[in-house]
């Protein structure tokens, strides 16, 4: 038997609501899939507020280590630490496994209601830069020592002159590099190679910020052309770029121009997002925090916490599994993933849902989060 030793953290607020949902399902598909030749293994490790209350630190060094261990993990949302330390668990994960791709696919699963006319034509795979940019966190607040002696030193030492109310300023610092854009634009192109993908976006505001995005702009054309000539020169592989306001636009008007995003950290924030929505919500976007030169992948739900709602059997467990789907897929059980979409969209298409999908469906029978999983499970067993 093949046994895969997977960490998992629960997460916080619906956290563990949702992973139990995942774990069910995904042990199901796998189950169902593989039989007895194959197994994971689910390996708690602590962050978040548990953490905190178990160990006195909201991202122990054993749950950094075990993801190093196993070269793979999934995670429940996680709380954001109120004061100082870590502002956000979500980065200091991704900045301390180095994993700097933040993989987010948008298709739209049949019989999910949208805001939009078409979202049959949203099919994309975005590769958000993870580590640079804004969440490289690096930023002195208004009226501090620290700010004052930035400013002095852009006056000072660089000539700046636009800063139009240095005392009441907070400052920050976004870093983007060559290396950073040549890794991920690297990783957005052999995906698309690999998975038949017809083109690759490079999504910027070059346009103002000339050299931070407009370097990612440069770099990523040149990463490009370098490594993928071959592929774009037989047409197999296209290389263009938008201004990332004029991309949101075109997603809503014209989605099916774009397959493979490739972009920095915040406009990927930004375009993960709407683009969720035209496909249903965030509520079934799955995500992954990838490292495509160790190998390294931490998977997880893509939104937040919703203490509001935690412990009510409501909540949509969709984008934990979903990700548990994405995780599926990494390790090349392809086989189990697949058997997982399909319940889910079967479910959907029958008006199957929690309650947050199913009040839009015309059809729509809302289920709570227990019941909709055991739903799932069942679709996965009687699947032929």
């Amino acid at each position: 038997m093949e046994i895969k030793t997977i960490p998992l953290v629960k997460g916080d607020g619906v956290g563990p609501e949702v992973t139990a949902s995942m774990v069910a399902i995904i042990d199901a598909a796998v189950e169902k899939a593989y039989g007895e030749q194959r197994r994971i293994v689910w390996k708690e490790v602590l962050a978040g507020g548990k953490a905190f209350e178990t160990c006195g630190t909201y991202l122990p060094d054993e749950t950094l280590e075990a993801f190093k261990e196993y070269h793979i993990g999934i995670k429940g949302p996680l709380m954001t630490p109120v004061g100082g330390g870590i502002r956000s668990l979500n980065v200091a994960l991704r900045q301390g496994l180095d994993l700097y791709v933040c993989q987010r696919p948008v298709r739209w699963y049949k019989g999910v209601e949208s805001p939009v006319k078409h979202p049959e034509k949203v099919d994309m795979v975005i590769f958000r830069e993870n580590t640079e940019d804004i969440y490289a966190g690096i930023e002195w607040e208004a009226g501090t020592p620290e700010a004052e002696k930035f400013y002095a030193f852009l006056r000072d030492e660089m000539g700046v002159t636009k800063v139009r109310f240095p005392r009441t300023s907070a400052f920050g610092v976004k870093p983007v590099s060559k290396e950073g854009t040549e890794r991920l634009v690297r990783a957005a192109c052999q995906y698309a190679v690999d998975h038949n993908r017809p083109s690759v976006t490079l999504v910027h505001k070059g346009n103002i910020m000339k050299f931070t995005e407009g370097g990612f702009k440069k770099w990523g054309y040149e990463l490009a052309q370098r490594e993928f000539g071959d592929y774009i020169s037989s047409g197999r592989l296209v290389i263009k770029d938008c201004i990332c306001d004029a991309f949101l636009q075109n997603a809503l008007l014209k989605p099916e121009e774009y397959s493979v995003i490739a972009t920095l950290n915040l406009n990927g924030d930004y375009i993960s997002d709407q683009l969720a929505a035209q496909v249903g919500g965030i509520g079934i976007a799955p995500g992954a925090n990838i490292n495509y030169s160790t190998g390294d992948a931490i998977f997880e739900a893509t939104h937040g916490t919703a203490p509001d709602i935690a412990g009510k059997n409501i909540v949509n467990p969709c984008s934990n599994v979903l990700s548990g789907v994405m995780m599926l897929e990494h390790i090349g059980w392809n086989e189990a993933a697949a058997l997982v979409e399909k319940a889910l969209e079967e479910s959907f298409s029958q008006g199957y849902a929690t309650v947050d999908l199913a009040r839009l469906m015309e059809n729509g029978k809302p289920l709570g989060t227990v019941e909709f999983t055991e739903n799932i499970v069942r679709r996965i067993y009687e699947s032929k």
